[in-house]
């Protein structure tokens, strides 16, 4: 039990702690609105997380088998998906900028946590990567392929917790930090920067 625990809560940081396209998109999001519409984010792409993870637990070699064909135009959906949110961010940042230093409304300022939790729900589940991860991880662990249900469900549970803490974190970091880049001039830089930061993410995941 204890290293179905252990073996959890390492895929669960394998998969969430390298910084993508998603993660950024969450960090420029918390900045811009509030911690709870960040957290209600971080909670979406968890869920995706989870989901893989028990397709996989329970799929094994099928999941694989039946995700590969599909794997190439996923990641072009959701390429083409952040790449329109960069855009928009750009945009929304630079027209800050104008009429002496005030501020445009940006529609992050109105998102609610729910379409928070939906849209990174959504875009998370669009990157097949997690569950082609998570069936290579158990096909490839003896141990995780013989479990018994006890054992799965513990292994899921630390998946899930280690994937909530880390998104957790970046929403955290995302609303630290928003209090000192959310004026006019740091809306305009970092509008720039993550824009240009979330196109490049998606574009090398869309390119494999």
């Amino acid at each position: 039990m204890f290293d179905s625990a252990v073996a959890g809560a390492l895929a669960g940081y394998g998969l969430a702690i390298p910084v993508g396209a998603v993660a950024v998109l969450m960090i420029n999001l918390t900045a811009r609105t509030s911690f709870r519409v960040g957290a209600a984010a971080a909670i979406g792409a968890t869920t995706a997380d989870a989901l893989y993870a028990v397709i996989a637990v329970g799929g094994g070699a099928a999941v694989a088998t039946v995700i590969q064909p599909f794997s190439e135009p996923l990641r072009w959906i959701a390429f083409l998906v952040l790449a329109v949110m960069a855009a928009r961010i750009a945009v929304a940042g630079l027209r800050g900028q104008k009429g002496g230093g005030v501020q445009a409304p940006t529609e992050e300022a109105a998102i609610s946590p729910r379409r928070s939790f939906m849209t990174f729900l959504a875009l998370t589940a669009l990157n097949p990567w997690p569950a082609l991860y998570f069936v290579a991880l158990i096909l490839g662990h003896q141990g995780l392929r013989n479990a018994s249900w006890a054992e799965a469900v513990v292994y899921i549970v630390a998946v899930v917790a280690a994937s909530a803490s880390w998104q957790l974190l970046l929403a955290g970091g995302g609303a630290v930090f928003g209090r000192f880049i959310t004026g006019p001039r740091g809306r305009k830089a970092t509008a720039v920067v993550s824009s240009a930061l979330i196109f490049g993410l998606g574009a090398h995941m869309a390119l494999g």
